[in-house]
């Protein structure tokens, strides 16, 4: 069976969860890198939260690794194009805590509004400075969300729930999804124009590094307050403490930081700011939720292959998967045929989606048929790393679907585009995930793919079929099946012959030795 390792404190509802599933666990939190490094190898699978940091060194050392699984939502402590690369499925827990982070956002804005802390601080001292406290009411002002998925949904709703007014900037929402929600899509110019409160709700990215800077706020009305319980480097934090310190902004409160953990940073000497150490997920109820799914999913991956809430390569929930499961197979053995078969440089692959094939989520099947392309030419590729490797060696992967196919319910088609000529195969599916090849090269033959077989191309001449029998049965070489085409009598044909163990390079040489005979391929699926 699998083994996992946690390697960050999660709860322990994680490690019964992978137990109850048959996966051994070693929970190991708080590990130096380079003790962490020493036993990674040991692992299939790997959780964490935001403390581990899964950086190229350690995931050179992580030779048996298929998944990483973040209990939480965001995974910019994980070096995705490394994972990705070599294949590991990099999971998060995206709705685990979403409301507990939803709940925290609205509890620091009532917290600013009331400047509740800083009052907190001066009663336990003695004071009672009812004056110096002064606060605001969110009822009608303004709630400027920005990123309005999951959380901010949430946040929205709660928002609405204290009569707030909430204008969103998303260029992903749709206009009726905030119609639903009732709020208002918005410019990210007007959101800040018009905002008494922003919160923050995107994940850090090199788009949204820096979103609220000295430009941004400058475009902000006085007095305007800032809350972020998403991700550290979305706000430039010495230019947010100018304009604190400037009386533009009215204050911020900040569960996130650039640096963390935060423990000497220069907003901590303002008043004005309220700070949190990350504890927009920290909940009992959302660290069972995060640890309990993220086991369920990973264990689902390590056991049957079924990808949910990956954040690098398509997700597939097990209804998905039971009606994908047939078509990944078949695109995995026409891919592993046409990259069998080509010759040169691949520069370019279409993949075409036929009748009931086409109204399927494709993404997971070209993922599919890519691994099978390039299986025979590098190691290491799986359905994960195989679309990465053909973007980074310039290969050109494009998609064809058509809701029509001439004689077939359903039908696949890789077409492969070398240096050398451009070539095709296709497949379908009969019965109940059977799975046939119909059509090399764009001659017609019906096979069923073995573990062992041979491919040859020759021109329709009489004899040829004894003449191969008779050199396999010469060598020894039991024909399990025999299957031809032709493209039109006295043309070229193909034959596809399955046999019941690998055929030596010297039979090889003896087929293509044979007048009519105009090539030879051994094939392994």
């Amino acid at each position: 069976m699998p083994s996992v390792l946690i390697a960050d404190e999660v709860s322990e509802v994680a490690a019964q969860a992978f137990a109850e599933r048959g996966i051994e666990v070693g929970v190991h939190p708080g590990l130096a890198p380079e003790a962490l490094a020493g036993i990674i190898g040991d692992y299939e699978g790997l959780v964490v939260r935001s403390a581990t940091r899964v950086t190229l060194e350690l995931l050179e050392r992580a030779t048996r690794l298929k998944v990483v699984g973040r209990a939480g939502t965001g995974v910019d402590n994980v070096d995705m194009d490394a994972a990705t690369k070599r294949g590991i499925v990099v999971m998060n827990t995206p709705h685990g805590n979403s409301v507990t982070a939803a709940e925290h956002t609205v509890a620091m804005m009532c917290a600013l509004a009331r400047r509740i802390p800083q009052a907190d601080r001066s009663t336990r001292k003695g004071g009672w400075e009812r004056g110096r406290f002064m606060g605001v009411e969110l009822r009608d002002k303004t709630l400027g969300i920005v990123g309005c998925g999951t959380i901010g949904a949430i946040v929205a709703t709660l928002a609405q729930g204290l009569r707030m007014r909430v204008v969103t900037y998303d260029p992903y929402l749709a206009p009726e999804r905030a119609s639903s929600l009732g709020v208002t899509l918005v410019t990210m110019a007007e959101l800040l124009a018009d905002a008494d409160v922003i919160t923050l709700h995107v994940p850090l990215t090199d788009e949204t590094r820096g979103t609220i800077d000295a430009e941004a706020l400058a475009k902000t009305k006085p007095g305007v307050r800032i809350v972020n319980c998403a991700r550290g480097g979305l706000i430039v934090e010495p230019d947010l403490k100018a304009a604190i310190e400037s009386g533009h902004v009215a204050g911020a409160a900040l569960d996130v930081f650039e640096e963390e953990p935060a423990r000497d940073n220069p907003l901590f000497a303002l008043d004005e700011v309220i700070a949190t150490p990350h504890l927009g997920a920290s909940t009992v109820e959302a660290q069972e939720n995060v640890a309990h799914q993220i086991a369920q999913q990973m264990a689902e991956y390590l056991l049957t292959g079924t990808v949910l809430n990956a954040v690098n390569t398509p997700s597939v929930s097990p209804e998905e998967m039971a009606k994908l499961g047939p078509y990944l197979t078949l695109a995995q053995q026409i891919g592993s045929f046409a990259g069998q078969i080509a010759e040169g440089r691949i520069r370019g692959v279409t993949v075409a989606y036929e009748g009931q094939a086409s109204e399927l989520d494709s993404r997971l099947l070209t993922a599919a048929a890519l691994q099978g392309l390039l299986g025979p030419r590098l190691d290491d590729i799986n359905i994960v790393n195989a679309p990465f490797i053909a973007r980074e060696r310039g290969i050109d992967v494009r998609e064809v679907k058509s809701a029509t196919t001439a004689d077939y319910r359903t039908l696949m088609r890789v077409e492969v585009l070398t240096q050398e000529n451009a070539q095709a195969v296709a497949g379908t599916l009969i019965g109940r995930g059977g799975r046939r090849i119909v059509e090399v090269e764009g001659i017609e033959v019906e096979a069923e793919l073995g573990p062992h077989m041979l491919y040859f191309t020759n021109e329709d001449k009489p004899g040829i079929i004894g003449a191969v029998a008779t050199i396999l049965g010469k060598a020894g070489i039991n024909i399990a099946t025999f299957n031809l085409g032709r493209r039109e009598p006295g043309g070229d044909a193909i034959g596809l012959i399955g046999v019941d163990s690998v055929v030596p390079g010297e039979v090889l040489d003896k087929l293509r030795a044979h007048a009519a005979v105009i090539d030879v391929k051994r094939l392994n699926f």
